[in-house]
């Protein structure tokens, strides 16, 4: 009776064990083996509030100077040296890229999109257009240029039709979405659409055409491109950045 009991014992160690063993190295390699995390509702996360692994320097092969990361946000502290502009790792066609920002007082910086890398252009705005990011109050382009210059605006284009930007050093989100498909771009800020334009045909050539960015080899051009953040001298966080192609 007893060998019994130890035999039954030993047989129901054994099947607990089994069920406590460690997951396969295919599981694992699931779950760690890229960055770019995808959520149920298709959302790929760019940053997660800890690690530059989808980013790197505008014509570098690492990290730009000046960015860390601050309580769960990526943060750029101009510094002597300016070009220290980032972009994606990988390059998108038409999606809907969230994010929120914010912006040191008197601060200028921006979101491109489309961005062409090619050692002849030193900056991503050459080729990739830009929604700006910006302190309305404090920085002199607030109040110039029609209003095509001021956060949210497709820059030097199309002025937002409402000012729903919050000031300096408070966050702010943005939902911007790119879709050659429908050739329709848009920009929601803190939940409000500002911001409506087509991304190709001849109603963009015209809005390019009537810009600073006219007589730009490139500008616009590349449907397919990188997603950069700019150093524009100023100090900028960025945070909870995620993309959904369409």
């Amino acid at each position: 009776m007893k060998k019994t009991i130890l035999f039954l014992f030993v047989v129901a160690v054994t099947i607990a064990c089994k069920q406590k063993e460690a997951p396969k190295a295919e599981e694992i390699s699931e779950k760690t083996e890229n960055s770019n995390i995808t959520t149920d509702e298709g959302w790929t996360v760019l940053f997660d509030g800890s690690s530059f692994d989808n980013w790197r320097g505008y014509a570098m092969d690492s990290m730009a100077a000046g960015w860390t990361i601050e309580d769960g946000a990526m943060l750029f502290t101009p510094g002597a040296n300016g070009r220290n502009n980032i972009i994606t790792k990988s390059k998108y066609t038409n999606f809907t890229l969230s994010l929120d920002w914010k912006i040191a007082e008197g601060g200028n910086s921006g979101i491109f999109w489309g961005v062409f890398e090619d050692e002849k252009y030193p900056e991503p705005y050459v080729s990739g257009p830009e929604i700006q990011v910006l302190d309305n109050e404090g920085h002199p382009d607030g109040k110039v240029g029609g209003k095509t210059h001021q956060a949210g605006a497709l820059y030097d284009m199309i002025p937002p039709s409402s000012d729903v930007c919050k000031p300096a050093s408070e966050w702010n989100h943005f939902e911007i979405t790119i879709d050659y498909n429908t050739n329709k771009g848009s920009v929601l800020l803190n939940g409000t659409q500002i911001v409506a334009f087509p991304v190709k045909g001849e109603k963009w050539d015209e809005m390019v055409a009537n810009s600073k960015f006219k007589d730009w080899e490139d500008f616009g051009k590349h449907h397919t491109g990188y997603i950069g953040l700019q150093d524009h001298g100023s100090k900028v966080w960025f945070k909870n950045i995620k993309i959904k192609e369409l």
